[in-house]
C-alpha cells in the first residue's frame, strides 16, 4: 500500500464516520446549528462537498479553476461561505448523496495525478499526498462541529496525526496570515498520540518544544479548542507565541474558539 492509498483510506474512514451521524438526520436535524456564526449540520456537509468539488476541478479542469482562483482573490472573506451557503440549500437527501458521489470521484481523480505533479490550489500547490491530508484534516474538523451539535462524543482516532501534521507544517503561515514575521529557529514537537506512539516533527536540539497530546494539539490547530483548554505546553517565546496563533487551514484565522467555560 502507498502512502496515498494510506491517506485516502484514513479520509474515507473519517469521512464515512461523519456520514454515519447524519444519515439518518430528518430535515430539522439537518438545520442543528453547529457554530457560533449560525452554519448548520447542512452548511458543514456542504462545504465539504464544495471543497471535494473545488478539488476535483483543481486536478481536471484547470482553465475552470484558474477561474474560480480569480473570484475568490475578489472575495477571500466570503468566497467559501458562499459556496457553503449555496450548497446547505440543497435537500439533505440529495446533498448527502451528491457529497458521497463528490468524494468517490475524487478518490478515483487523485489516484490518477501522475507522479510528481502538482495540484493547483487557492494557497499553495499540493501533492496528491498533501491534498488528501488536507481534506482529512476539513473532515476531521467539521465532524467535531457536527458532534459538538449532536451531542455525540468523538472516537479518538489515530487519524489526527493528519491534522497535526499539517498545524506544524503551517507554522510559518499562521505568522504570515497575520501579518508576522516568521520568526528564526525551530519548534521540537512532541506528542502522544491516542495510542500511546510518539509524534515528533523538528529537530531534536531545536530551542523551543511543544509537548502534550496529539490529539488536542489536532484541536488546537483546527481552532476547536482554546489553548487553556487543550493538554498541549510550549517551552521557548517562538513556540509559546505559536500555539496562540496556530491554524491547520489555508485562509484568514477567523474567530478564536472560546473557553470551554464560556460557551
Amino acid at each position: 500500500m502507498t502512502l496515498l492509498d494510506e491517506v485516502l483510506a484514513d479520509l474515507e474512514a473519517e469521512s464515512a464516520q461523519l456520514d454515519g451521524w447524519v444519515a439518518l438526520l430528518d430535515a430539522d436535524g439537518w438545520r442543528t446549528v453547529t457554530t457560533p456564526e449560525g452554519w448548520t449540520i447542512a452548511h458543514q456537509i456542504g462545504h465539504l462537498h464544495w471543497t471535494d468539488l473545488a478539488s476535483l476541478m483543481a486536478i481536471s479542469d484547470r482553465p475552470a479553476f484558474e477561474e474560480s482562483l480569480k473570484i475568490a482573490a475578489a472575495n477571500p472573506s466570503g468566497y467559501v461561505d458562499e459556496g457553503a451557503e449555496e450548497m446547505s440549500q440543497v435537500p439533505p437527501a440529495e446533498l448527502l448523496a451528491q457529497w458521497r458521489e463528490g468524494r468517490a470521484a475524487l478518490q478515483a481523480a487523485l489516484r490518477g495525478v501522475p507522479a510528481g505533479e502538482k495540484i493547483g490550489w487557492y494557497g499553495p500547490p499540493m501533492s496528491p499526498v498533501s491534498m488528501v491530508t488536507a481534506r482529512l484534516m476539513e473532515t476531521w474538523a467539521h465532524s467535531h462541529d457536527v458532534a459538538e451539535a449532536l451531542g455525540i462524543e468523538v472516537p479518538r482516532t489515530s487519524r489526527a496525526k493528519h491534522v497535526a501534521h499539517i498545524g506544524v507544517r503551517a507554522r510559518g503561515f499562521a505568522h504570515l496570515v497575520r501579518g508576522e514575521e516568521i520568526p528564526d529557529g525551530d519548534v521540537r514537537v512532541e506528542l502522544t498520540g491516542p495510542e500511546g506512539d510518539l509524534w515528533t516533527w523538528g529537530a531534536e536540539d531545536a530551542p523551543d518544544r511543544v509537548t502534550g497530546s496529539g490529539y488536542d494539539f489536532a484541536l488546537l490547530v483546527s481552532r476547536r479548542r482554546h489553548l487553556d483548554d487543550v493538554d498541549v505546553t510550549a517551552e521557548g517565546a517562538n513556540a509559546t507565541h505559536w500555539l496562540s496563533i496556530a491554524q491547520a487551514f489555508a485562509g484568514l484565522p477567523g474567530n478564536a474558539p472560546k473557553r470551554l467555560a464560556e460557551r
